[in-house]
């Protein structure tokens, strides 16, 4: 019989790119064009799926989700990296003026660049988990900076896309585990000729160590997380031996 299956899974440049571990570590990385075709792939296996986009969306009111805030106050100097998401209907819109302005009709707050650019990802997650149960409890919405910042024990200082922040995760992950270098690099091969870029192979390396079991537990913020209006949590899952921060 098959081994369970822990993925990390990244949206990169519109595709999904998918870091898979066993309980004995790297096991193989894929690309994916839609976030059902890897739910398709996976349902058998996966045991838990932690994804970097928003799960659990505000419709309308001023108050923001709790879990973007405590994760904010986690990652400290990096608490630019986590982007307030859209309203639900704002990320149906497929131009930023029109999901602007459904923004700021149901919430009263602006939309940033970022958050809209990945709209698209979250309107798919958010489709699949609303119309199929068993991925509903497979899923769950985690952030590498979050998952960094946890293994690293104290706050990065350096953004991913430079060299001291690369060299700030990869240390990380090595000291979590030794054999964290050798796998992301087969997940980096795996990726292929597909453009998934260094820091996303990063990315989604950190969500598969932390979806699989291992040192430390497997904790969220907020530590009680509420639900959306369809029945979605809406919190930030990492791994850490102690809570990062006090709700």
């Amino acid at each position: 019989m098959a081994e369970d299956l822990y993925l990390g899974v990244d949206w990169s440049a519109g595709s999904w790119f998918a870091v898979a571990f066993d309980s004995a570590g790297f096991d193989h990385a894929v690309v994916v064009d839609e976030i059902g075709e890897l739910w398709h792939r996976y349902e058998e296996r996966a045991e838990r799926v932690l994804v970097d986009m928003p799960i659990g969306l505000i419709e309308e009111g001023e108050e923001g989700r709790e879990c973007d805030r405590l994760a904010r106050k986690a990652v400290g100097p990096r608490s630019a990296s986590i982007f307030t998401p859209p309203v639900r209907e704002a990320t149906r819109k497929r131009r930023y003026p029109a999901a602007q302005r459904v923004n700021e009709r149901k919430s009263g707050r602006g939309l940033s660049k970022q958050a809209f650019n990945i709209s698209d990802g979250i309107a798919a997650v958010d489709d699949l988990l609303r119309n199929v149960p068993e991925a509903r409890a497979a899923f769950a919405e985690s952030h590498p900076e979050v998952c960094f910042r946890a293994l690293a024990g104290e706050p990065l200082q350096h953004s991913k896309r430079k060299a001291g922040g690369y060299a700030e995760r990869m240390r990380a992950l090595a000291t979590f585990d030794p054999d964290a270098p050798a796998a992301v690099q087969s997940a980096a091969e795996a990726a292929g000729d597909a453009q998934v870029a260094v820091d996303d192979v990063l990315d989604a390396t950190v969500l598969a160590y932390t979806a699989r079991p291992g040192p430390g537990e497997l904790r969220s913020l907020p530590a009680d997380p509420p639900t959306d209006p369809k029945g979605l949590p809406m919190q930030i899952v990492y791994r850490a031996g102690e809570p990062l921060v006090e709700a």
